[in-house]
């Protein structure tokens, strides 16, 4: 019988929950308030975990990420407290675009349906 979830995945969420709660409880850099973890891809050998965040105000996202990796060291040591494993990842922290990319592409078939409905190709309120 397969497993449901890899290791990696699991370490995975477990990461990406402690960090939410380290960052909101533990961090003091007004910088990194108003952050969410998106998902964490760990390395094969679980040595190395790169982070995706998002950030809520977009002017100060490269601030943003350049404070967590800068705290990267604190959160390690943090998390190597909370987290049952034997290695605790390295941390890299990276801005994650896919949720701006989903609103483009939300964008973009919008004004696609918009203007082929003002052709008449198609019933402006079908759900096609």
């Amino acid at each position: 019988m397969p497993k449901e979830f890899s290791r990696s995945q699991r370490l995975g969420e477990q990461i990406r929950r402690e960090l939410s709660t380290l960052v909101q409880n533990e961090v003091k850099d007004p910088r990194v308030a108003m952050v969410s973890f998106t998902a964490i891809k760990l390395s094969r050998d679980l040595s190395h975990a790169t982070v995706y965040c998002s950030v809520l105000n977009q002017q100060e996202r490269v601030e943003t990420i350049e404070a967590l990796n800068r705290a990267s060291g604190f959160l390690r040591k943090k998390l190597a407290a909370e987290i049952n494993a034997r290695i605790v990842p390295a941390l890299k922290f990276i801005y994650d675009e896919s949720l701006e990319r989903g609103a483009h592409l939300t964008n973009l078939i919008n004004a696609a349906r918009k203007d082929d409905a003002e052709k008449g190709l198609i019933d402006d309120d079908s759900p096609e």
